[in-house]
Parts: C-alpha cells; sequence; structure tokens
C-alpha cells in the first residue's frame, strides 16, 4: 500500500500522510458495499432517516474539528470552511425526509392496478474533487443513500482528510458498517474501478470535462448510469440599468471566493459599453480590497490555490501581451498565492475568455446591447452558472431564458442550495443534483400491474 502526503497550501507543510488504497482493495470495498446494500435496501423507511438524521447531527457535533480540517488541507478559509461543514449537515438532515417521501404512483389502467416503485440502483461510486472535498461528496452520498443505496467514495489525492474523517462519523452515527465507505486512492486505480466494475451501477464524478467524458466513456460500456459535474466558463452581465456600485462591489466575490477554484465562477464579466469605464473605476478599489492571506485568520476573504502545479497553471494564462488592469494583494513566503486579477482581453478568441482558469483570474469586456450579451455570454463550450444585473425585471426573464446555463442569478452570485436542482448545459454535465428529485437520479423506476379481473 503507498502513501500519500497531505500539504497545507497556505504553509507548504505536510500536516498528514494517508495510507492509498489500490485496486484489489477497491474490489474488496466494492465487495463489501454489494453485500451491505442487501440488508441496508430493506431497513424500513423511518428507521433509514433517523440514521441519516442522527449523521447529520453527529456531523453538527464536530462542526469544528471539520471546518478546521478544510483549512488545513485544502487551504479554505475558516468561513467557508464553516459554511461547507454545515452543508454537509444540512444536506444529510433534508435527505432524512427523503426515504419516508420516495412516493411512487397509482395510474388508471384497464383491468387491474398500475403502480410504480422507485428502487435503488445498488452500489455507487462518487469520485470528489479537491475544490470543495466536504459539500461536492455530500451531494452525492446523501441522496444516494437516502435512496436506499451504499456508497464508495473516492476523495481527491490533494484533499482526503475532511472525507476520511465523514467516513468515521458516518460509523459514530450508527450507519451500518460498509453501507458509506471512503477510498483515498488514486483517480486511475479506484475512480478508474468504480468505472469498470460491474457491480458499481453508477458514477458521480465532479470535476474537469477532460476526465468527465473518459469517465462517460467507460460507463458507457456497461449501460452504467452517471452523473457529470464538470467545467464552467460563467459570465456575470452587467446592465447599464442595474445598481452599478453594488454590481461592482459584489463582483470579486462572485470569482475569486475560494481562490477562484469553483466551477460556478463568474471568469468573464461582460459591462454593458455605455458604463464600461464607471464600472472598472468601481470595480478597481473592490478587487484591491479582497483580503487575502491565512485562510485560518476570520477576517480573510482569499485564501491560497491548492498547490504549486495548480498555481503555475494559473499563471500560465497571464501572457506577455495579456493587458492587466489592476490586481489586489497577496501575501509573502510560503504558500501557493496567486493575487486577484483584472484583464481586459483583445481577442474572443484569448484563452482567458475561452478556457476555465480554475483561479482568480477574471477577464472584463463590452457588450453593446441585449442580444449581444446573451451571444458573447453563449459562446462558450460551457454552461453551468452566471449571473445577470438589471432593475428590468422583463429583461431579467428574458436573459435568463436565453443564456444557456444550469444556474442563474439575478442581482445576485447565489449558485447553490441544497434545496434547490444544480447542474450544467452542454460540456458543464450532465444530470442535477440537490434538490427535491435528488434521490431519483439514484433510483430505478419501477412499473408494476397487478390484476383483478
Amino acid at each position: 500500500m503507498t502513501t500519500a502526503q497531505v500539504v497545507n497550501p497556505a504553509t507548504e507543510q505536510v500536516v498528514a500522510r494517508v495510507d492509498l488504497v489500490g485496486e484489489a482493495e477497491t474490489d474488496a470495498a466494492i465487495e463489501r458495499a454489494q453485500w451491505a446494500g442487501v440488508t441496508w435496501r430493506e431497513v424500513a423507511p423511518g428507521d433509514r432517516a433517523r440514521m441519516l438524521r442522527r449523521f447529520g447531527d453527529v456531523v453538527d457535533a464536530h462542526l469544528e474539528e471539520l471546518a478546521q480540517l478544510e483549512v488545513a488541507n485544502s487551504g479554505h478559509t475558516i468561513g467557508n470552511a464553516r459554511w461547507e461543514a454545515g452543508n454537509v449537515r444540512d444536506l444529510l438532515h433534508y435527505a432524512a425526509g427523503i426515504p419516508e417521501r420516495l412516493l411512487g404512483n397509482q395510474i388508471p389502467v384497464a383491468g387491474g392496478v398500475d403502480i410504480t416503485f422507485h428502487e435503488p440502483l445498488g452500489v455507487v461510486g462518487i469520485i470528489v474533487p479537491w475544490n470543495f472535498p466536504m459539500p461536492i461528496a455530500a451531494w452525492g452520498f446523501a441522496p444516494a443513500l437516502a435512496a436506499g443505496n451504499t456508497v464508495v467514495l473516492k476523495p481527491a489525492e490533494l484533499t482526503p482528510l475532511t472525507a476520511i474523517r465523514l467516513g468515521e462519523l458516518a460509523l459514530e452515527a450508527g450507519l451500518p458498517e460498509h453501507v458509506f465507505q471512503v477510498l483515498p486512492g488514486k483517480g486511475s486505480v479506484v475512480g478508474h474501478r468504480f468505472v469498470t466494475h460491474p457491480a458499481v451501477r453508477k458514477v458521480v464524478f465532479t470535476g474537469s470535462t477532460e476526465v468527465g467524458t473518459r469517465i462517460m466513456a467507460g460507463c458507457a460500456e456497461q449501460v452504467k448510469r452517471v452523473t457529470l459535474e464538470l467545467g464552467g466558463k460563467s459570465a456575470n452581465i452587467v446592465f447599464a440599468d442595474s445598481d452599478l456600485a453594488k454590481a461592482a462591489a459584489t463582483a470579486p466575490y462572485g470569482v475569486f471566493d475560494n481562490a477562484g477554484q469553483d466551477c460556478c465562477a463568474r471568469s468573464r464579466i461582460l459591462v454593458q459599453r455605455s458604463v464600461f469605464d464607471k464600472f472598472l473605476e468601481l470595480l478597481e478599489p473592490a478587487v484591491r480590497g479582497v483580503r487575502v492571506g491565512d485562510p485560518a485568520q476570520e477576517s480573510t476573504e482569499m485564501g491560497p490555490l491548492i498547490s504549486g502545479a495548480h498555481r503555475e497553471r494559473v499563471a500560465g494564462f497571464i501572457e506577455a501581451s495579456t493587458k492587466i488592469a489592476f490586481t489586489g494583494e497577496q501575501p509573502n513566503g510560503p504558500g501557493f498565492w496567486y493575487p486577484p486579477t483584472v484583464v481586459l482581453p483583445d481577442s474572443p478568441t484569448d484563452r482567458v475568455l475561452t478556457e476555465e482558469v480554475f483561479g482568480p483570474v477574471v477577464a472584463v469586456l463590452p457588450f453593446e446591447d441585449e442580444a449581444d450579451a446573451i451571444r458573447i455570454a453563449n459562446d462558450t463550450q460551457y454552461g453551468l452558472s452566471g449571473s445577470i444585473w438589471t432593475n428590468d425585471v422583463g429583461r431579467a426573464l428574458r436573459v435568463s431564458r436565453a443564456v444557456e446555463a444550469g444556474n442563474l442569478s439575478v442581482n445576485s452570485h447565489s449558485s447553490v442550495r441544497y434545496w434547490t436542482p444544480f447542474g450544467g448545459f452542454k460540456q458543464s454535465g450532465l444530470g442535477r443534483e440537490l434538490g427535491p428529485d435528488a434521490a431519483l437520479a439514484f433510483t430505478e423506476t419501477k412499473n408494476v400491474f397487478i390484476a383483478t379481473q
């Protein structure tokens, strides 16, 4: 068994060493999950609900521990990390309401009664990214468990610590052994086995579009179900009739939150030309005011990037010819820091406009009118999120319907609520997570006809 070092991105110090499972251990865990599923699916709905509620309560009791662990492992600010741990708790409490409400239908037919059931799939494999290790894990495992499935979960190699702890807390809360297992390991080993092992009946993956397409192709060989949440290149559209001061003041937090390592980051700001210069004047002090530093400090608003290699990738988007409007601050010394950066692209083909940077770099460009804004916003292979700033309700509705993205906010940058659906258009993904129908994505619909004549 090999061991991986876990590094604190803010200090570059090793905070833990984690044993990585191999193919044989992965197969054994999948087999254990398969056997555990025989009894887990038969647990009475009320009992399954109580176990999930207890799991949520245990997470709540360890919320500060989980948050501090995420700060050390992922470099998230302590405020964000507390929200993320709270999101796991809230998802478990929300999912606890599912087992007793997983309702089928009675469909009118001649000569009998026709009813439907939502049956669990079996073993679900969940592959979690490094940018939001806790909440994205729970987006998958909470509804999957609620629907009667067992779960094997692979955290990212860079950020496994909170997932491992959640696996321990699940047992502490009373979930039966092997119903929820966390398998730290390489994607090429553990994740690949989720795709190829016939007992894993669904794979949930959050990550790059490049890897997601390979997972989808592999699952197709077994007609295996997938949910994919992939890349994003979201637009923040600012119309001249909006509250310009508020749009500029909030724009940095729509893209620089989590150091821009967010598929929902509004990394393209489209501003109506008549107010373009004024917007930049208002944006500059907002960007320079973003507090970048020690993520353990309560006042910090942006922490480091996840690794040195990722910092090099982000820096590669800033070329000698790139026009930088202004930047924010960054600490000196150890840590994978990168300053909030605003660029003014010269060409619609610039990489910073067409590719996902996944860092604190935002491009600002003008548009002429509503049609032009929609055209530019949709000129991307992605379609995950976005914002629209306007005081015209009719325009808000027209543009919301026209922009090709799964999650849009008007006069806001909110993308995720655990009780509303989340997912992408185009190459941003396949399927929906969260919301009232989340558990249905982990079930098969069975139709039963009972003759009465």
